[in-house]
């Protein structure tokens, strides 16, 4: 994988960050992507990664936005030339029933967790080589559902319908296009989730555990190395056993 190019939505911290990190250990060239008000962490990162030798820039753009897509990709064909992995990572989340959501609360969920994937893809896939590979991070949420989350179970849903057509469509050029879908995985998040609450989490859980970032992050690296080369179309859980 050393010398390969890649671009991670979301990756200025969190499990981006930790996916950027992963790979940049296998000597990948790392495009940070996030939003310009996270521009001081998104350094940071940058920095972390060229301290392990490799090529990295903190390109800032909204993926929400058609034409913020267009300008990320024009810059990163101008700085990378190549795009040798696509990491769809950026999301959020704004949780409640349905029945009390909001449309301010609907709306910017669709636009960075699915609307995201059509505006980053189609503007990056130009530079994307035979032999490229596509990782779309999706979530648990998406094939079992979640309370008061409507929102993100249905983005995340889409993230695999999206996931399943494009691999059909780019097998011909070798490209190959997957999912993983985190489960419980240990974060600022899940740290906030209450004692009894967690516990009765792990009761369901087969492993009795939360995932660590890194069992996220070497999902996705596996996905994107030679070794999956004839693997597309597929949705990785990574959840302990929770989807079983």
């Amino acid at each position: 994988m050393k010398g390969k190019n890649a671009l991670i939505t979301g990756s200025a911290r969190g499990l981006g960050k930790e996916m950027a990190l992963t790979l940049a250990k296998e000597g990948v060239n790392i495009i940070i992507n996030d939003i310009p008000q996270m521009k001081e962490e998104a350094e940071k990162t940058v920095e972390e990664l060229t301290k392990l030798g490799v090529k990295s820039e903190f390109l800032p753009g909204d993926v929400s936005d058609f034409d913020s897509c267009k300008k990320l990709a024009e810059e990163i064909k101008k700085k990378f030339e190549k795009l040798d992995i696509l990491i769809n990572n950026a999301g959020i989340t704004k949780d409640r029933t349905l029945k009390k959501m909001t449309k301010e609360e609907w709306y910017p969920v669709i636009s960075v967790n699915l609307n995201s994937l059509y505006n980053v893809t189609h503007n990056v896939m130009e530079l994307i080589p035979e032999g490229g590979r596509i990782v779309n991070i999706s979530s648990i949420a998406g094939t079992a559902g979640n309370f008061g989350q409507t929102n993100y179970s249905a983005t995340k849903a889409g993230v695999i319908g999206f996931t399943k057509s494009l691999a059909k469509e780019l097998g011909k050029n070798k490209i190959t296009v997957n999912a993983v879908a985190p489960g419980f995985i240990k974060s600022a998040m899940t740290d906030k989730i209450p004692l009894q609450m967690l516990a009765n989490i792990l009761e369901l859980i087969p492993m009795k555990t939360t995932g660590e970032p890194e069992d996220v992050a070497n999902a996705v690296k596996f996905l994107c190395s030679d070794d999956a080369k004839y693997i597309t179309g597929i949705t990785l859980g990574v959840d302990g056993g929770l989807s079983f």
